[in-house]
């Protein structure tokens, strides 16, 4: 399955954030706390609101900080161009997921190569995350995509209408910041994000089937 990645966007406050993050993590299969500007402290007590407020810690992602991650139970650790890398973060925590921040083909390689498990991939189409940086296009995510030996998760700009199209690339997932945490509705968001990935689903295995008369079991 298709997974979606939620992305705390840094304009809500933890407590806020965390009762967002109580009412969609049902439909998000991963709930990322991306604060820089919080301390490793305030961080901590932050994944811990979190996990207050029922996310599980099996759907816990820390934004470049290991050593919170480890302290909070959480189940991976996002790493940055400017984090450790990979290998390195594999030997101190050896049971974290960890997923790498890439931004070209080039770099969605060397992720696999490095030791990642995942990585995160954008920006795909125009973002007001990223405002005046020109987007990657789809012809570089099915490059990444192709390029990556690892799974691949699509974010920036992507909307419930243009999911189809970015998973069709081959992309494993997506990943959503401001489209749930701004908007006025974020269960409602959320639902709409995993029914398009669940349509996208259904489409893949429609194109998958065997058509009668060719080896199909309708034959």
């Amino acid at each position: 399955m298709k997974e979606i990645h939620l992305i705390s966007d840094g304009r809500l406050n933890p407590e806020q954030f965390a009762g967002l993050a109580a009412a969609v993590h049902t439909m998000v299969d991963y709930i990322h706390l991306r604060e820089k500007a919080l301390s490793a402290r305030e961080l901590l007590a932050a994944a811990e609101r979190l996990l207050q407020a029922g996310v599980p810690p099996s759907k816990l992602v820390i934004n470049d900080r290991i050593d919170v991650a480890l302290a909070a139970g959480a189940a991976g650790v996002q790493l940055a161009w400017h984090s450790l890398p990979p290998a390195k973060a594999r030997g101190i925590a050896p049971g974290l997921r960890l997923g790498r921040s890439v931004h070209s083909p080039e770099e969605a390689a060397r992720a696999g190569q490095q030791g990642a498990d995942f990585c995160l991939y954008g920006h795909v189409f125009p973002t007001a995350c990223k405002p005046g940086q020109r987007e990657r296009g789809l012809a570089q995510l099915e490059l990444a995509v192709r390029s990556s030996s690892i799974p691949l998760i699509a974010i920036g700009g992507i909307t419930p209408g243009n999911t189809g199209i970015v998973l069709s690339k081959g992309a494993a997932g997506i990943a959503v910041m401001s489209g749930i945490c701004g908007a006025t509705d974020p269960a409602g968001a959320a639902q709409a994000y995993r029914s398009s990935v669940q349509a996208a689903a259904y489409a893949e295995v429609l194109n998958e089937a065997p058509l009668p008369g060719k080896g199909g079991e309708l034959e």
